[in-house]
């Protein structure tokens, strides 16, 4: 048995960078603010996709969804063949495709179609983003320096998705859907042009084996636990649903298994017998999937039952986002003093009461409590994920920092997958079993009000003005009533991660 040395983590382990290393952290930041701004952006336009294209309940999920899902099942793989064939590399080739793909996907003229593109965004994002940790960990080798990089990296998701909100907001008001697709050629021309002069290339000097069974293996883990997720939402429990669970969970064994015993593994295993690199991971989870799944339903609920327009609607989040960068910025000096197993849980904390502050208040209709609510919550996640990525960093080798920035990437991937599927697919279950149609309204604007709370609405724009208004009410109280019950889910997921950094995050012996 094979006995992990200790981890050192010191203050001053390498030489400090000038100002051509934040200039290439500068470019960096493009990739990180073009995906952060793209889920928030599509979360916004939902309701404009769901009248334009009308997908099914599952169909949504999938739009949603289906990018996260490709690109954590392959990022483990990407970040592997950047340690192999270069970061760099990988980087430019994942924006080129990024941007194709991202002006195909803004012209899709079926739900079908709309979800193959964001597949094929997926794969191309799977490129981008382990490539932009891993060059950050050889771009800066002083940790004081990477620590404060990683804070302005990890705050660029939280600008992304404050920017989304209020970009997208003016987009849907003057332009088609489509058109929240197209921000990413301007982002990523910048990166090429200024990534060629400022960006240094590195790779692993002894890289694990390109392995195409671990890679179908990874992917063949994921697929059918969240298509298990996804099928609960829409039919409820089934032994289909079930066998999926199971078929997933043996996949994952067989993956680990593998890479075990292999001389030469795609993914380092060794990495998570350390308490601060697993800790970090499952903290980076956690608490995404709270966050994501916030957000996917709150712009809901300020457009669709609020009655905000998509620009209001994004001014009134931005609040929680400036919130979540303040706090992943301030918690950068308070961790030279404050160890995280202290710092982290603290933040989470106020997370939780976020979550209850929903739950508590979803029948009033607030948007003054919604932007609370958010503002705490933003705080908490902020600056717990500024601490666990650097976390996962610093317990990682150099050398090996693609694959542990892939495995970073992974959890917040999985997380936003998981986020969407679970606490999205809850309040679809929850506001499908409390819906209950008016007398008199014809089936076929029963079945789509039953869908989604989107096809609610174009129900009733069809409808006699009593009929109308009484479907769009009880829509709007079902709704209103899964959002409490997934809000009380959201604030146990963040109790959880709470638990999990007090126990794991302890500086090493």
């Amino acid at each position: 048995m094979s006995v992990t040395a200790p981890v050192r983590l010191t203050h001053e382990d390498g030489a400090r960078v000038g100002a051509r290393g934040w200039a290439a952290l500068a470019v960096l930041m493009l990739p990180v603010l073009l995906v952060s701004v793209d889920n928030t952006v599509l979360s916004f336009a939902l309701p404009e996709i769901s009248l334009a294209l009308r997908p099914s309940g599952a169909e949504q999920l999938w739009v949603i969804d289906v990018y996260s899902l490709v690109l954590a099942g392959l990022l483990v793989t990407m970040g592997v063949m950047g340690d192999r064939f270069g970061r760099r590399r990988m980087l430019f080739i994942g924006a080129t495709g990024f941007a194709v793909v991202s002006v195909l996907a803004a012209f899709a003229p079926t739900a079908g179609l709309l979800i193959a593109a964001r597949a094929a965004l997926g794969f191309f994002g799977a490129m981008l983003m382990p490539s932009t940790l891993s060059l950050l960990r050889s771009i800066f080798p002083n940790r004081d320096q990477r620590r404060l990089a990683i804070a302005i990296w990890a705050s660029g998701f939280s600008a992304g998705s404050a920017l989304g909100p209020v970009v997208g907001g003016f987009l849907l008001e003057h332009f088609a859907w489509g058109s929240v697709f197209l921000i990413a050629v301007p982002m990523l021309v910048p990166l090429l042009i200024g990534g060629y002069w400022l960006l240094p290339e590195s790779r692993d000097p002894n890289p694990g084996r390109i392995d195409p069974i671990g890679i179908l293996l990874s992917m063949a883990a994921m697929l059918p636990v969240v298509y298990a997720i996804k099928s609960f939402a829409v039919d409820g429990p089934t032994l289909g649903a079930a066998a999926l669970v199971i078929v997933g969970l043996a996949m994952g064994w067989l993956f680990v298994r593998r890479q075990l015993r292999a001389d030469t593994p795609m993914l380092d295993m060794s990495l998570f017998r350390r308490g601060g690199f697993s800790g970090a991971i499952l903290v980076n989870l956690l608490s995404v999937i709270a966050l994501v799944g916030f957000l996917y339903f709150v712009p809901q609920q300020l457009q669709l039952v609020l009655g905000l327009s998509p620009m209001t609607a994004g001014l009134a989040l931005v609040p929680g986002m400036a919130a979540m960068i303040v706090a992943g910025l301030s918690v950068v000096p308070i961790s030279r003093r404050v160890p995280p197993h202290i710092v982290v849980p603290a933040g989470l904390v106020l997370s939780v009461g976020g979550y209850l502050i929903v739950a508590f208040t979803a029948q009033s209709n607030s948007v003054a409590w919604l932007i609370a609510a958010f503002v705490v919550l933003g705080i908490g996640i902020g600056a717990a994920e500024t601490i666990s990525n650097e976390l996962i960093l610093a317990h990682a080798p150099a050398e090996k920092a693609g694959a542990a920035s892939a495995v970073s990437e992974t959890a917040y991937e999985l997380g936003a997958v998981l986020g969407t599927a679970v606490l999205g697919g809850i309040i679809t279950a929850f506001y499908r079993g409390a819906l209950t149609i008016p007398n008199g309204v014809p089936d076929e604007a029963a079945a789509q009000a039953r869908e989604t709370l989107a096809g609610a609405y174009a129900a009733a724009e069809n409808l006699p003005a009593a009929q109308a208004d009484a479907l769009w009410r009880a829509a709007a109280h079902a709704f209103d009533s899964g959002i409490v019950t997934t809000s009380l889910i959201g604030a146990l997921l963040v109790a959880s991660a709470v638990a999990v950094a007090a126990t794991t995050l302890r500086p090493p012996r």
